[in-house]
Order: structure tokens, then C-alpha cells, then sequence
């Protein structure tokens, strides 16, 4: 289990990032009863993606991740650097959505405990857009707006809405900042649920996200209406939760678009020299293939997004490849050593001498038996 020293502070650094005069939070505020227990194996969305492999190249640090969503609760590895309230309620998270987005995406890794985020060194700000399950448009615009003025490089949005002007142009102004802008494409689930485009996944430009299964198939539930990039881990997820402790079995496109989210830091922090239409195109190029309705290019693979050489990208900027060897130290190849002419000279003289001796020898040996022949006498003249 964490050690409560290491609970104590990290919980120290998150209500020190909340709002000093942040309202109570409502009186209904209870959110499902979490676990505190933990199974020993990974969760199968991590080994899915392998993601510690991933980690070899980076943890996501000098990126910036906004969290839209319903706020988070102390969590010993959810470290919330900032909260924006659009709500007026307070940082507290009354639905544990929040909490579980946020997790995903970069929960700190402590050892001994087998779940952790995509991107655990990456800088995590929420921005708090309701209280409930349900929420208002104008509060999700207003908290757009303020994570692209709270300068975020990647801003997750698991909440799906009607298509409105102001939420396009808000989703407009975030492309237009640079910003990488990943959305949930929307869950069916009952009988009743519409299956139409989910804003603001649908509009052009986000990256759309899709729930996957183990298997890689698209899950029943993910609404194949909207026009999907990838997809993301999206059933029996487990993820942080209010009260310091987990929820496992969580299902939906919501928890499979913070694993995108978080790759998506990922790609930013290895090659910060990458727009963001660049990321989203390289974490859709990189994906791991699939076919049908809804499941876009795949589902997201964090590490080939880091190490995959796209031909493409020369054209806009350097070729991104896995970097080079470390180069040898001078001395690692010694230096051919100057001629020896005097060695030299020995040489030549001592194998003119052996060459000379063999044949000597090689006369010696044919003319004794002739000489012994004649009794040594000379041979006539002719």
C-alpha cells in the first residue's frame, strides 16, 4: 500500500493548488464508493499499450495537459498543479469522473502499486465544468477558453455536446493557439441514445477518441457516429479516484481519451518542434490498424508515436527518428602508426637473403648428384 509520509505529501501539494477562497463544495457531493486494494498484475491498458516502454524516451516533463472535466480529488498520485472552477463549487470532484481522467493521463508512478498514468511527469491543470454528470455549454466554452489562456499544449475534453457556435469557436481558438485538442467520441448505451456526431470530437481538427476492448476491437458502447482518429483502452479500466483510492471497471470513451491525451504529451515533450496537426497526424499515422465503423486508424500505440520515422513530416520539418548513437570518444579507434623505413629496410634485406639462401640451395641440390656422376671431372665443350 502507499506509505502515508508520501500520501500525506503529495496530498499537501494538490490543496495547495487549489483556489484559496474555493467554495464548499455541494451538500450532495458523494461519489461512488472507490477500492483501496489493488490487484498485483497491471492493468491490461497498460500492457496493451506498454507504456513503461515508451517511457524510455520520455514522461511527457515541460508539457502542459488541461483537463476539462468535474474537478479532482486528493489523490496520492494525482499531482494537480492548477484548478480552474468554472462552477463556483469547489475543486472537489462530486462524480469521480475528473479524477479518473486526470489519473490516466499522468498519474505518478510509485512502486508497488501497478497503476499508473500515460504521461506521469507531465503537468496537470483542471479545469472544473460541472458539478454532475450533465453540465452547461457555456461553462465547457468558458473552460476551453481558459485552459488555452492557461497556455496548455494538450487539452483532453471527455464530455460530449450538441454542436453550438461558441463551442466551435472556441475548439478554433485552441487549434489556432497550437494546441493539441483530444475529445471523447460519445458512448451509446441505452436503447434511447442518439447515434449522431459528439461535440466537440466531431468537429475537424480534434482528435477524435474511440474505446477499444482488449481484443482491439471497437466496443459496443463507442458511438461509430463520430468521425473517429483512434482508438484508446476503453473497458475495465481501472483509474485513481475520490477518496485516495481506485475504481476498476470503469467503461467509455471518457477513460479512452486521457490514453490518448497522454500519448499525445508524450509526442509533444520528445519533439517539441511538432505543431499540433502533426502530433494528431502522427498519432493517427502510428496506430495500430483495425477496420470498421468508428474505430478510425486503430488503436493508439504510445510507443511507435515516439520512435516511427514518417517520410512526410521532411516536408514541413526534420525527419523525427530515434536519436542517433552516442558518438565514440576520440580515442576509441587508435592511429595508424608512422613507417618504420629502417624496419622496413631489414625486412627487405633479411627476405633478399632467405630468397638468395633458397636458391643456392636449390643449385647445390641439382648439381652434386651431376658433379658425383662425372667423378667431378668437367663436361666437354661442344
Amino acid at each position: 500500500m502507499i506509505g502515508r509520509a508520501l500520501t500525506a505529501s503529495l496530498l499537501a501539494l494538490h490543496l495547495a493548488a487549489a483556489p484559496a477562497a474555493a467554495a464548499a463544495a455541494p451538500e450532495d457531493c458523494n461519489p461512488k464508493k472507490g477500492t483501496l486494494k489493488l490487484p498485483a498484475d497491471e492493468p491490461w491498458a497498460q500492457k496493451r499499450l506498454d507504456i513503461k516502454s515508451a517511457w524510455r524516451l520520455t514522461r511527457g516533463a515541460g508539457v502542459t495537459v488541461a483537463v476539462v472535466d468535474s474537478g479532482s480529488s486528493p489523490h496520492p498520485q494525482v499531482q494537480i498543479s492548477k484548478i480552474i472552477d468554472e462552477t463556483h463549487t469547489g475543486y472537489q470532484d462530486c462524480v469521480g469522473h475528473g479524477t479518473a481522467v486526470s489519473g490516466i493521463i499522468g498519474a505518478r508512478y510509485l512502486s508497488g502499486v501497478p497503476f499508473h498514468g500515460v504521461a506521469p511527469d507531465a503537468r496537470l491543470i483542471m479545469v472544473k465544468q460541472s458539478n454532475k454528470t450533465e453540465g452547461d455549454i457555456n461553462n465547457l466554452v468558458s473552460a476551453i477558453n481558459d485552459a488555452v489562456a492557461a497556455k496548455a499544449d494538450v487539452i483532453n475534453v471527455s464530455v460530449r455536446a450538441s454542436d453550438h457556435p461558441s463551442l466551435r469557436a472556441a475548439i478554433q481558438q485552441a487549434l489556432a493557439n497550437d494546441v493539441v485538442v483530444v475529445a471523447a467520441a460519445g458512448n451509446v448505451t441505452n436503447a434511447d441514445d442518439q447515434d449522431e456526431p459528439a461535440y466537440p470530437a466531431a468537429y475537424e481538427g480534434v482528435l477524435a477518441v474511440g474505446a477499444a476492448t482488449p481484443d482491439g476491437r471497437r466496443a459496443d458502447s463507442s458511438n461509430a457516429a463520430t468521425p473517429v482518429g483512434v482508438l484508446g483502452p476503453g473497458t475495465g479500466i481501472t483509474a485513481p479516484w475520490p477518496g485516495r483510492a481506485y475504481q476498476r471497471g470503469l467503461q467509455g470513451t471518457s477513460f479512452a481519451s486521457p490514453y490518448v491525451a497522454g500519448t499525445a504529451a508524450l509526442v509533444r515533450a520528445r519533439f517539441p518542434r511538432l505543431n499540433q496537426e502533426q502530433v494528431r497526424r502522427r498519432i493517427i499515422a502510428t496506430a495500430d490498424g483495425t477496420s470498421g465503423a468508428g474505430t478510425g486508424a486503430g488503436m493508439v500505440n504510445p510507443l511507435l508515436a515516439l520512435t516511427a520515422v514518417l517520410p512526410y513530416e521532411a516536408a514541413n520539418g526534420p525527419v523525427v527518428a530515434e536519436p542517433p548513437p552516442s558518438a565514440m570518444p576520440a580515442n576509441a579507434v587508435a592511429k595508424a602508426p608512422p613507417r618504420d623505413e629502417v624496419a622496413m629496410g631489414v625486412a627487405m634485406a633479411v627476405g633478399a637473403g632467405a630468397l638468395m639462401a633458397v636458391l643456392v640451395a636449390g643449385a647445390l641440390v641439382l648439381l652434386v648428384p651431376l658433379g658425383r656422376r662425372r667423378a667431378w671431372r668437367p663436361g666437354r665443350a661442344s
